[in-house]
């Protein structure tokens, strides 16, 4: 393939999930001379100039080479990255992509001067391990060429879904985004109990991982929803009936339920709270 289908692509912050999404790349075949990162941090980008990416200290520097910018560094700090940069964005105009949790559309296209194409992602850990979940909003000066290049980049490292109201994207974090958690913390408490119950705790922890990861095989293969998952697998008065009768008794739904729209608000006060910055 040409390079004209490859736009460089540069990374502002070389952290866990910047190294995912450049890897995933990679292995879809995206040129390593088109990648580019920068981080403050110069050990962080050694392995990157190992694989043949391109990488600067300088964000001024990846800017003015970039047709596609990811915003990933905290959002504690991306008004104090962006601001210097306001100049080189509106004169190169490259298609913004923040992967920064709790920073609105606003805020961002505040920092870089305005009129910006940018699109909000809301990726997650797995990622890491190629089989992530994204949230997308796109922003009103975001063009459909520009739509397919975002969904191009989060997809390399698993699914990408787009939401059409920004507000969404806090959804989308008590969904996928913090959802990994919820998960792991099953885990822990089954890992937990089977010790108690008298398994040793390597074989706990093999027998909880491995079926938490054949349940998601199910879930993702099957023809049928989870509901119906869930009842193929509970004969009338056997023993996981037993068992969910218990998370029944405990109102389990509405457990997850307040637990989801807890991290969804704090998602919203997030926004309020760092956009709050914009003009420091």
């Amino acid at each position: 393939m040409s390079t004209q289908q490859f736009p460089v692509i540069g990374f502002i912050g070389a952290g866990n999930m910047a190294t995912a999404l450049a890897g995933g790349l990679l292995a879809q075949g995206w040129p390593a001379p088109r990648i580019w990162l920068s981080d403050q941090h110069l050990p962080q980008l050694q392995a990157h100039a190992e694989r043949g990416c391109r990488t600067t200290a300088d964000n001024a520097e990846l800017v003015a080479a970039a047709d596609i910018v990811v915003l990933a560094v905290k959002p504690q700090v991306m008004a104090a990255v962006l601001q210097p940069l306001a100049a080189s964005v509106q004169a190169r105009r490259p298609l913004i992509i923040s992967i920064a949790a709790g920073l609105s559309v606003a805020s961002l296209d505040a920092w870089l001067g305005g009129g910006q194409a940018i699109v909000r992602a809301m990726p997650n850990t797995p990622a890491l391990v190629q089989t992530g979940a994204a949230g997308l909003f796109a922003a009103d000066a975001v063009s459909h060429a520009h739509r397919q290049l975002a969904e191009r980049v989060l997809s390399a490292v698993g699914l990408a879904i787009w939401v059409e109201q920004e507000s969404l994207i806090d959804a989308v974090t008590a969904v996928s985004g913090s959802g990994p958690a919820y998960f792991f913390h099953l885990m822990e408490a089954m890992i937990a109990a089977g010790v108690q119950l008298g398994l040793g705790e390597r074989e706990a922890r093999a027998l909880t991982l491995q079926t938490a990861l054949g349940a998601a095989q199910m879930a993702i293969t099957a023809d049928v929803g989870p509901d119906e998952l869930r009842r193929r697998v509970t004969s009338p008065k056997g023993t996981t009936e037993q068992a969910l009768r218990v998370f029944q008794e405990a109102d389990f739904t509405t457990l997850v339920a307040r637990a989801m729209t807890a991290c969804a608000d704090r998602g919203a006060e997030l926004a309020q709270e760092l956009g709050a910055a914009r003009h420091f």
